[in-house]
């Protein structure tokens, strides 16, 4: 899929997801919050929520979809004429059993360079458990086991569900509190007592300002706790795949980004495996270090 498709799939998403959430707001009958007598509260976060909340399920409810269609994931399956590939299906079925999952993922390989693999889906029972191209030609088969256990640690735990409240509650707030001080901070009281709103322009260009000094700071939480989910993936790898081949997955994914320029790494998403920050980033960052992941599994009880 060429970036021209992607960017037009993008926005069609997100015209649909728009689309859905006024569509939502209107049943509900949900008043404009700000109105020429002041700051509906209520209304703001009925609103907040319905975003913030919205738009992060909506997309959780697609991301299984769009991970094949933004990525180019391909579905394989037990009976494909590749024997690597049919063994590949074989040890995610192994592992997801282990795990007690209600349900086999989906397995998909999309082709790239980078040594990486991801899990998604709207639930346990609707899952992708997906690898890259680079990984299968990079990695031995008790490494890629390592990976396939750390991706379905995800799935069992319920990563994806749990990533997607903690994101929409963070969006919510965002949205609630930029509005709420925006309004606050351009109101003013006349000589006759009564509250007076600035201009439009002023509040909007201070909500813009709050929402993205918002986004930034709860970008770290929602980082924070993801870098916590990754060690929990790690352990659940370990106790599905052997700790042996855990620790081998890990220090595989270091020598490839060892032996990579880091300039030659695509971005990489929240459910992948790994990710390499540096600086300030790592506060950013929804992965920790291998380096400290590894030293964790070793000391692993």
């Amino acid at each position: 899929m060429t970036w021209l498709k992607r960017i037009g799939l993008f926005i069609a998403v997100n015209v649909l997801v728009v689309l859905t959430i006024s569509i939502i707001l209107n049943v509900l009958g949900v008043k404009p919050y700000l109105t020429a007598y002041g700051l509906n509260y209520q209304a703001l976060i009925i609103f907040s929520l319905v975003w913030g909340m919205g738009g992060a399920f909506i997309s959780l409810a697609m991301s299984r979809v769009m991970a094949k269609w933004m990525m180019g994931v391909q579905v394989i399956s037990q009976d494909d004429r590749d024997p690597a590939l049919r063994e590949l299906v074989q040890m995610v079925h192994e592992l997801s059993q282990a795990a007690q999952l209600p349900a086999q993922p989906e397995v998909g390989v999309y082709d790239s360079p980078e040594v990486n693999a991801f899990a998604t889906g709207p639930s346990k029972s609707r899952s992708l458990v997906a690898v890259s191209t680079g990984l299968l030609r990079r990695m031995n088969r008790d490494e890629i086991r390592g990976v396939l256990g750390h991706e379905v640690a995800h799935i069992a735990n319920g990563d994806m569900v749990t990533m997607t409240l903690i994101q929409g509650v963070v969006n919510a707030f965002v949205m609630f509190l930029a509005r709420a001080m925006a309004y606050a901070l351009t109101m003013s009281r006349g000589q006759d007592g009564e509250e007076r709103q600035g201009t439009p322009i002023s509040y909007y260009a201070i909500q813009f300002v709050l929402e993205m000094v918002f986004m930034v700071l709860g970008s770290m939480v929602v980082a924070w706790f993801s870098r916590y989910r990754e060690y929990r993936a790690d352990a659940g790898g370990a106790r599905l795949a052997g700790r042996g081949n855990m620790i081998q997955a890990l220090e595989g994914l270091k020598r490839s980004f060892d032996d990579i320029e880091p300039s030659a790494q695509p971005s990489v998403q929240a459910l992948k495996i790994s990710s390499r920050p540096g600086g300030i980033m790592r506060l950013f960052s929804t992965h920790p270090p291998l380096e400290e992941r590894i030293e964790r599994l070793k000391n692993y009880l």
